[in-house]
């Protein structure tokens, strides 16, 4: 691959305060390591700090048309404010082109963005793109509600995913999905599954982790951790919490994460079913204290995925490298990365069902460290470098898709 890859990414938390944030970040810093000719453009508002300044990005000033919805609430005020930012990062890119810099291509990962360059910027500045694909943003619970808006997402979908000269996928599921949709051949739709920082998550001792945090050593200890807890089913996990604490007196539950209105919710919950004082909420934490909260649990649980055939949380990874038992729903998406053997998986959306998961799981410790060990070396194939490595194999492969091309065009 010979040239300059562009790297257009959308981050909300600057200070890697969302999922989506970390993700984007520790891919730019794999990234930079393995290509450094990378120029990676970053919205920012205002100029505070930033943690891209690490891994080298460009910010790009945010055009805040999002905060209209104040007046108006719409998710398409946030539409026209990535348009307006897709066209921002066309004239860097076309300034840097005048300059004399060579590009091989360009990988965008949000999808007004990538509708944008696959229709427009890509083709008039003459360059492949390659879309990261997340979800349809018709499927997206956050998408634009008003009915009259309806054709205009599925166009977007249409225009970013059938557009595009590649597509990568979090999950084997959405490709294949993609696949029978036929907007894109097969053979330009790869996986990129998530990842995990292996600096950060890796097998710690469970005594030295609950002195480190004040919690006994006696205690059965569940454990979810997430930065927020809508739509991730924490209150199933509390009632199945509040069934499970009457055969283990000494189980204990510790929620890691949330914003304070959903910590708010769940505590009620707790106080409602009389297990408060058995629950721990923690709020949102700095990411480099998560880890020993993994280290010093018994058993690790996702209740529920935001998706289900691009459901690929980061903290799966991330439990699965603190090698610990896992519970989880019975999604095709996460049996692609733990297979149904390693993990403990329960029917999606039924709490009883949950509820005697997490029972089977506590009650053979045995199995418990077997099935644990197995993830942890599982998971090995996935760290960012790995992630790295599959992301610019595509980009390889569209640049030289768009080499043939230009020679046969020429011929």
């Amino acid at each position: 691959m010979n040239g300059t890859l562009c790297f257009i990414a959308y981050p909300t938390s600057m200070q890697l305060r969302s999922a989506n944030a970390i993700q984007t970040w520790s891919t730019l810093r794999e990234l930079q390591k393995q290509y450094p000719d990378l120029l990676a453009l970053i919205p920012r508002w205002g100029g505070g700090p930033s943690r891209f300044d690490e891994v080298g990005a460009v910010h790009l000033p945010r055009p805040a048309v999002g905060r209209f919805s104040r007046f108006y609430r719409s998710t398409l005020w946030y539409y026209m404010e990535r348009s307006l930012y897709a066209a921002m990062c066309a004239g860097v890119v076309a300034w840097q082109q005048a300059r004399g810099r060579t590009f091989a291509a360009v990988y965008v990962r949000e999808v007004l963005c990538a509708a944008w360059w696959s229709a427009v910027w890509g083709p008039r500045l003459g360059l492949p793109v390659v879309y990261e694909a997340h979800d349809l943003e018709s499927w997206n619970p956050s998408r634009a509600k008003e009915r009259w808006a309806q054709p205009l997402l599925n166009l977007v979908d249409r225009v970013a995913l059938g557009r595009a000269d590649y597509v990568t996928s979090l999950t084997e599921q959405f490709r294949q999905v993609l696949i029978d949709i036929a907007w894109q051949t097969p053979e330009r739709i790869s996986v990129v599954p998530d990842g995990y920082d292996p600096m950060q998550y890796f097998p710690r001792d469970r005594v030295a982790c609950r002195d480190t945090l004040g919690m006994a050593t006696d205690e059965l200890l569940i454990v979810y951790s997430g930065l927020t807890f809508a739509y991730r089913g924490l209150e199933r996990l509390i009632d199945a919490f509040a069934v499970l604490v009457t055969t283990y007196p000494q189980l204990r539950l510790v929620l890691v994460g949330g914003r304070p209105t959903e910590i708010e919710a769940l505590h009620r919950q707790a106080q409602g079913l009389g297990i408060d004082e058995r629950v721990r909420l923690t709020g949102q934490l700095p990411q480099e204290d998560t880890p020993a909260y993994l280290g010093a649990a018994d058993v690790l649980v996702i209740p529920d995925t935001v998706t289900d055939v691009t459901a690929s949380p980061l903290k799966l990874f991330e439990y699965m490298a603190a090698q610990r038992a896992i519970v989880l729903p019975n999604l095709p998406a996460l049996q692609e990365i733990l297979p149904s053997d390693i993990g403990w998986y329960f029917r999606r959306g039924d709490t009883h069902d949950l509820t005697a998961t997490l029972a089977d799981t506590l009650a053979d410790a045995a199995d418990r460290e077997a099935r644990a060990i197995s993830a942890a070396k599982l998971v090995q194939h996935y760290s960012y470098t790995a992630r790295a490595q599959r992301l610019l194999a595509a980009v390889q492969c569209v640049s030289q898709i768009s080499q043939q091309t230009l020679i046969y065009k020429r011929g």
